[in-house]
């Protein structure tokens, strides 16, 4: 079975990648497959991450294991087959290329092959120039306090706080008094 993905950033808006890909391949096989694709150097470490609903971060499949606990399971891209994870049509992934600022693609399985298989990875689709792999810092942490003043300027009015009017029915000042707390 081929898989194709596609691949897009929250950064640029006109970038995307579709990569096909077999199902029997690797995580680190499509990790390649996606730094090839974008010109980026391999030589960084960055990790998949399995999304469930609203693209939250789910199940780590990494390029190295960093020494986690002893308790959790570490994936590695390596031994992970993509067939073992990646099942349904819509399945989402994180891909962090960046540790340091987070930076990230997105990506979802748009649509499976059945009955075919790919030797090779191929960038079907590209689109689009995508992010630089690295940035300065001061300039990432220059672009956050600006969004971050902007959004707060933006929210931040006479309706966010609410009324100054006191509601006795919403507190429950008896639930309180028997509450007991630990020393």
């Amino acid at each position: 079975m081929i898989y194709n993905f596609r691949i897009v950033s929250d950064e640029v808006d006109n970038f995307k990648r579709e990569i096909n890909i077999d199902a029997d391949a690797t995580f680190l096989d499509l990790r390649n497959a996606i730094c090839e694709s974008v010109n980026y150097d391999k030589a960084q470490m960055n990790s998949f991450f399995l999304c469930e609903d609203g693209w939250e971060k789910g199940k780590e499949i990494t390029l190295e294991d960093m020494g986690s606990d002893a308790d959790e399971d570490v994936y590695l891209m390596d031994e992970c087959v993509l067939s073992d994870f990646i099942e349904d049509e819509g399945q989402r992934m994180i891909f962090v290329f960046d540790y340091m600022t987070e930076r990230s693609f997105f990506i979802e399985l748009k649509k499976t092959i059945p009955g075919k298989t790919l030797h090779d990875p191929v960038c079907a689709v590209a689109m689009g120039n995508p992010p630089a792999q690295f940035i300065d810092l001061d300039d990432f942490e220059a672009k956050i306090d600006a969004k971050a003043a902007l959004s707060a300027s933006a929210d931040i009015d006479e309706d966010f706080y609410g009324t100054d009017e006191f509601n006795e029915d919403e507190f429950d000042a008896q639930g309180f008094d028997e509450m007991t707390f630990d020393e």
